[in-house]
C-alpha cells in the first residue's frame, strides 16, 4: 500500500507564491511578522524585493495592502485567520471590500486543527465574518493541490479574495489532473440516498464517510465546495433534488459558514433536511490537532452518523 502524502495547505500557499513570481512580477506579498508560520517566508527568501513585513499590526498591513492595490498592483496579505479576519475586520471591510480592491488575503492557521495554540488562535468564525462583506470571494482548499491552484486562480481573479489555509499536514486528495475553478464545486462520489457537502480538511473525512456508509448499504454523494462564496448553487440544488437530504461538513462554526451557505440555497430553491457537522457554538481548546478533531466531532464517523439522521429526516 502506497504511503499517504500529506502537506499543510499553508505550505502549499508559500510554495505557490514563489511559483507565481516565476510567471509574473506585478505583485507584492505582505506579512504581519508571521512569515515563518504563514510560509510567506519562502517568498521572502526567493524575492525579498517583492516582500514587506508590516510588523505585528494586522490592521495597518491591510491598509497598506489597500494603498498598494489602489495603484494597480496585485497584493497578497498574510497573517493568521484569527488576526486578519478578526482584528483587522474593519480595515478589510472598509479599505478592501468597499472599494473592491485586488487584494488576496492569505489566512493561515484556521480552525480547530491549529492545535496547541488554543482557543484564542483557533479561528472558527472567519468564514462567517468574510461572508458578510459584499463582493468578497472565499476559498477554503481541501488539500495542497487545491491550495496551489487556488492561489493561481485568485491571482487572475479581479477583486478581493479570502483564502483559508491550515497548519495541520493533511492527506492530499487530488492529483495533478484536478481542475479548480472559482465558484465551482466538484462532484467526488456519486450517490442517491444523501449528499455530503464538505470543505477544507473535512473533504478527506467525507471521502472516508462515503466508505463507512457504503458498508452499510447507503449510497452517499460527496461534493467538495472549495469556493464558499460565491457558492455553486447549481450543484447543491441538483443534489438536493436528487438525494433529498444533505449533510455539510466544515472545520468552522456551524453558525455562518458552509452549512449556513448551503442551507440558504436549499431553503430558497429545494427545501430538504440539512444537518451540519462542524464546531458547535463553542470555543476551542489547547491540544494535539488530531485529538481535537475527534473531540469536536469532525471525523468521518460523525459525518456518517449525520448522514443517517438526514436520511431518516426526509422520510
Amino acid at each position: 500500500m502506497a504511503d499517504v502524502v500529506t502537506m499543510a495547505t499553508r505550505d502549499a500557499y508559500g510554495k505557490a507564491l514563489v511559483e507565481l513570481a516565476e510567471k509574473r512580477q506585478d505583485f507584492v506579498v505582505l506579512d504581519a511578522d508571521l512569515a515563518a508560520a504563514t510560509k510567506t517566508g519562502m517568498f521572502k527568501k526567493a524575492h525579498p524585493e517583492m516582500f514587506y513585513d508590516c510588523g505585528i499590526a494586522e490592521g495597518n498591513m491591510v491598509s497598506v495592502a489597500a494603498g498598494i492595490a489602489a495603484t494597480g498592483k496585485l497584493v497578497f496579505a498574510s497573517s493568521f485567520a484569527m488576526f486578519v479576519s478578526g482584528r483587522a475586520f474593519e480595515q478589510v471591510r472598509n479599505s478592501i471590500g468597499y472599494p473592491h480592491l485586488n487584494v488576496k488575503i492569505g489566512a493561515t492557521h484556521a480552525g480547530i486543527s491549529v492545535g496547541e495554540d488554543g482557543a484564542t488562535h483557533q479561528c472558527c468564525e472567519d468564514i462567517a465574518l468574510m461572508r458578510t462583506i459584499p463582493g468578497m470571494t472565499i476559498i477554503n482548499p481541501a488539500d495542497a493541490v487545491e491550495a496551489r491552484l487556488a492561489v493561481f486562480a485568485a491571482a487572475e481573479f479581479d477583486g478581493p479574495v479570502y483564502m483559508r489555509f491550515g497548519r495541520l499536514a493533511v492527506p492530499v486528495v487530488f492529483d495533478e489532473n484536478y481542475k479548480f475553478e472559482i465558484g465551482k464545486g466538484a462532484l467526488l462520489k456519486e450517490g442517491t440516498d444523501v449528499t455530503v457537502v464538505a470543505t477544507g480538511l473535512m473533504v478527506k473525512e467525507a471521502m472516508e464517510a462515503y466508505e463507512l456508509l457504503k458498508n452499510e448499504g447507503i449510497s452517499a454523494r460527496i461534493i467538495n465546495i472549495a469556493t464558499i462564496k460565491p457558492i455553486d448553487r447549481d450543484i447543491i440544488i441538483k443534489a438536493a433534488k436528487e438525494t433529498g437530504a444533505i449533510v455539510t461538513a466544515e472545520e468552522h462554526s456551524v453558525i455562518g459558514g458552509l452549512g449556513s451557505a448551503v442551507s440558504e440555497v436549499v431553503t430558497e430553491e429545494c427545501p430538504v433536511p440539512v444537518i451540519k457537522v462542524g464546531v458547535k457554538d463553542t470555543f476551542g481548546m489547547s491540544g494535539p490537532a488530531n485529538e481535537l478533531l475527534d473531540i469536536f466531532g469532525l471525523r468521518a464517523k460523525d459525518i456518517a452518523e449525520a448522514a443517517k439522521k438526514a436520511i431518516k429526516a426526509k422520510k
